[in-house]
């Protein structure tokens, strides 16, 4: 493959220059990165209203949130107001793993809804298909997994997160190594029960051809998830987790010469002292491909509060290389999240995205920080409240505290130590 055909993968100048306009970069920085593998730009041309949107090496990290129907009782609607919730807190991409219900229709609404790139599990729609027909999850076939694959993708789906590389010799090797929680990853766990049943190697992997096929002609970046990630501490960094990180390797360079666009969604639970040797390892098994981390969680304690776990290990994850958060709600573990929680996963998850930035030495983030110190010497309350990652959130605190002077400091009063250190200093400064 030719440097230029690697740089479009797909792609057209136009899309391309957008993303690069969107991230404040050039668009050769866009177009060197996608040839490299080391950025993605999801981008399926059928999902109209789409703006292009940069993932990987050199650019500000990037948020998800996950929505979907999952249950009978879930609604189109009730997702598109979590849609909407996310969005408005400001994710960069969103999640569809609808699990239940008219999954073709919510996946469409989502689709035409949303400005910002979607993604997919499409083994999730197989599974919960199969159940319906069959009875059982068991008895869908590889045929069947294909043709969601591609009916997905004929929707618009921009980006699909696939169990490519869960192979037999994985599961043979965490089954010898004896793990604390065998499986936690949903999909994982259905493609290798039906390999374990019909004693057949993973159909994804088998038909990884077929799959690169119907991703480049929709243009789909492949999301390659890991169906041995360890769902708790114990488990970190372990023989099934490392060898499937192997032959996401191999899966990598494989969709480089097809001219596929690529990124590996990586491991949930991981002690703090793991996070850089795990992204270390990635970045070098899987050629540079961004990485897009599930929170990571550092305990396995904080239920209720996941978020924060995540955000704290999501800031690491992005300091050490990781470019795409998969945020976490405070529901994680213990149930589905409402629109509220949804807004605090990603509200949670931007911070981790800024603070990682800000150790990366990203300019715009550097720049963010130190108008917002501005305004805080100065006393501007309004610009405060405007450069805050939750604006919204920053107001309601504002207008319901000081007893609605708005010009008063925020802790101390006419005790303020801003004020009677610029007395001191002779600093010109001009409160709101």
């Amino acid at each position: 493959m030719s440097t230029l055909e690697g740089a479009i993968k797909g792609l057209t100048l136009e899309q391309r220059e957008a993303a690069a306009v969107a991230e404040g970069v050039s668009a050769a920085v866009i177009e060197q990165g996608v040839a490299a593998g080391t950025i993605v730009v999801p981008f399926n041309p059928l999902h109209k209203g789409l703006k292009p949107m940069g993932i990987g090496k050199g650019l500000r990290t990037k948020v998800s949130a996950s929505i979907g129907l999952s249950s009978k009782d879930s609604t189109v609607a009730g997702e598109l107001e979590k849609l909407k919730t996310a969005l408005t807190a400001g994710t960069h991409a969103v999640m569809d793993l609808s699990i239940a219900g008219d999954m073709d229709d919510a996946r469409r609404a989502i689709l035409a809804a949303s400005p910002v790139p979607v993604g997919t599990l499409p083994l999730y729609q197989t599974v919960a298909e199969a159940s319906q027909k069959y009875g059982s999850a068991l008895k869908m076939t590889p045929g069947q997994m294909l043709e969601v694959i591609e009916r997905q993708a004929a929707d618009g789906v921009d980006f699909m997160a696939l169990h490519c590389a869960t192979t037999f010799e994985a599961i043979k090797r965490a089954k010898k190594e004896g793990r604390i929680d065998p499986l936690v990853s949903y999909g994982g766990s259905h493609i290798i029960g039906w390999m374990v049943h019909h004693n057949k190697e993973n159909p994804l992997y088998e038909n990884y051809d077929r799959i690169l096929e119907i991703a480049k002609k929709y243009g789909v970046t492949l999301s390659l998830a890991d169906g041995m990630r360890p769902g708790c501490l114990a488990d970190s960094l372990d023989g099934a987790q490392v060898q499937e990180l192997i032959i996401l390797g191999e899966l990598v360079d494989r969709a480089a010469k097809a001219g596929v666009q690529i990124m590996i969604k990586g491991p949930g639970h991981m002690p703090l002292n793991h996070i850089k040797d795990t992204i270390t390892l990635q970045k070098s098994l899987c050629k540079g491909a961004p990485y897009f981390v599930f929170g990571p969680l550092l305990t396995d304690l904080a239920v209720g509060y996941d978020q924060i776990n995540a955000a704290i290990g999501g800031a690491l994850s992005s300091w050490y290389g990781a470019e795409f958060l998969c945020y976490v709600t405070p529901a994680e573990h213990i149930g589905n999240p409402d629109a509220s929680q949804v807004r605090q996963g990603v509200i949670a998850a931007r911070i981790a995205a800024q603070a990682g930035d800000l150790a990366k030495g990203m300019p715009e983030a550097i720049q963010w920080d130190l108008d917002m110190s501005n305004a805080r010497r100065d006393m501007k309350w309004e610009e405060q409240i405007r450069l805050a990652l939750d604006s919204e959130h920053a107001a309601y605190i504002r207008k319901t505290r000081n007893n609605g002077e708005i010009s008063s400091c925020a802790m101390c009063g006419k005790f303020c130590a801003m004020e009677i250190i610029a007395k001191y200093m002779k600093i010109d400064k001009h409160s709101c």
